[in-house]
């Protein structure tokens, strides 16, 4: 599976990079909060439509002309994003950014998902995000330095030739065809209580991520007088936080008692944090920040893999996919009231009440989190 945390890494890496830093681009192109809003949204929404499709898909068929699709086209995005300048074709952009991303996502999910190589869950998934987590803080380190040295468009071409080359990686993989899956078969999966409690968590817990793509980097600059190198080397080393703890979880034993507690304790901390880094100066919110992020990676690890518990292989390319547009569904809608919240409040009041939100959500998941 080391093509596929290849795969994941490179693709966190250009995506998120360019997810953080691209509303500083848009204020200096003159782009007001609610376009900056509605931009991010439509790449957020595309999952909404395309996750169980493409889920479906993968249930049934070769995922790599699907993986291949969903890079090639990444690439040619990013060429076009450092030319375009207007709202509505950088509105069309990220649509399309966010197709191709969620196609990558939901298909490299159903690969490690069907895999069964690695007997431990905790290690499997824990690995899985991990490496998911190690490409935005190399990204945005990479970002920090080229936007400082040269600009955003350069930045984003280079993405596009890495992205292009990521297809190298894809020799060797197999082109199984897995069991044919009618939609029926998905109904049994996913309607049930157990599965639509866990739903409503993950809704929940993504209305935080509103606000990571509209106001978080606009946040540091205004309150903090950061560069956008200064903006991406905070965000990169906070990031940090999420790979480490995540590895942690890889070095646990399967224990759903455990996991249960962590899951819990990563959604306090990460409700904590991001209301807490928007005080004090510029040491102390990194602090935070970082303590948000390390709750992040313990709650990225065990949603994971309570999935995989979730469902049967052979659905859950599908099931998974319906889980990702319902998870997408609640971070288009954290971007929308964030981004609009935050420019019209105050651009640290949208953290505050997603952090409040997690925690709210954390006791909420003493009942959502499966007990096995």
């Amino acid at each position: 599976m080391r093509r596929i945390h290849a795969l994941n890494f490179v693709r966190t890496m250009t995506v998120t990079t360019v997810f953080f830093l691209a509303p500083l681009h848009f204020i200096e192109l003159g782009f007001d909060g609610l376009a900056i809003g509605l931009i991010v949204a439509l790449f957020a929404a595309a999952p909404i439509v395309f996750s169980f499709p493409t889920g479906w898909t993968n249930d049934r068929l070769s995922m790599k002309k699907v993986i291949l699709g969903g890079l090639l086209l990444m690439s040619a995005l990013f060429v076009l994003l450092g030319f375009v300048r207007g709202v509505p074709g950088t509105a069309a952009l990220f649509l399309l950014l966010g197709i191709a991303n969620n196609a990558l996502n939901v298909s490299v999910n159903s690969l490690y998902y069907k895999d069964e190589s690695e007997s431990n869950p905790n290690r499997k998934y824990g690995l899985y995000i991990f490496w998911l987590s190690l490409g935005p803080p190399a990204g945005l380190f990479f970002g920090a330095f080229l936007t400082r040295t040269a600009s955003f468009r350069t930045l984003l071409l280079v993405f596009a030739a890495v992205t292009a080359l990521t297809t190298l990686a894809l020799h060797g993989f197999d082109n199984e065809k897995f069991a044919a899956v009618s939609i029926r078969d998905y109904r049994f999966s996913v309607f049930n209580r157990k599965t639509l409690v866990f739903s409503v968590l993950l809704f929940v817990l993504a209305l935080h991520w509103g606000t990571e793509g509209t106001v978080y980097g606009p946040f540091l600059r205004a309150r903090f007088g950061l560069t956008d190198s200064g903006v991406a080397f905070y965000i990169a080393g906070a990031y940090l936080a999420l790979a480490l703890s995540a590895f942690l979880v890889s070095r646990l034993k399967y224990d759903p008692a455990v996991n249960r507690r962590l899951f819990f304790l990563g959604m306090t901390l990460s409700g904590l944090g991001l209301i807490l880094m928007t005080r004090g100066d510029v040491r102390l919110s990194f602090l935070f920040r970082f303590m948000h992020e390390a709750g992040d990676g313990l709650m990225g690890a065990f949603v994971v893999l309570t999935i995989s518990r979730l469902f049967e292989k052979k659905t859950i390319g599908g099931s998974a996919g319906i889980l990702t547009a319902l998870q997408t569904s609640g971070h288009m809608a954290g971007t929308l009231a964030f981004s609009w919240l935050g420019f019209r409040a105050g651009l640290h009041v949208p953290m505050v009440v997603a952090g409040a939100i997690l925690l709210a959500n954390a006791v909420f998941s003493l009942v959502a989190l499966p007990r096995d």
